[in-house]
């Protein structure tokens, strides 16, 4: 079974991130939901695996002190 890996594992993070937020500069809070929605399912189609998927809800869901 293919595991989540949750160690930093993305290059130029913070250039990513100014790109993230770029990609969001000027739309409204529905627009925004929904590049999020589309970027999501992007992502989770490239992933292609239920199982990792499955575990990244499981860590999205943690609030921040209890994945310490």
């Amino acid at each position: 079974m293919a595991q989540l890996n949750l160690n930093r594992n993305l290059p130029g993070q913070d250039d990513l991130y100014a790109d993230l937020l770029a990609a969001h500069e000027g739309l409204s809070k529905r627009e925004s939901d929904a590049l999020n929605a589309r970027l999501i399912l992007i992502l989770a189609n490239h992933i292609g695996d239920p199982q990792v998927l499955r575990q990244a809800l499981a860590a999205a869901a943690l609030k921040p002190e209890e994945t310490t």
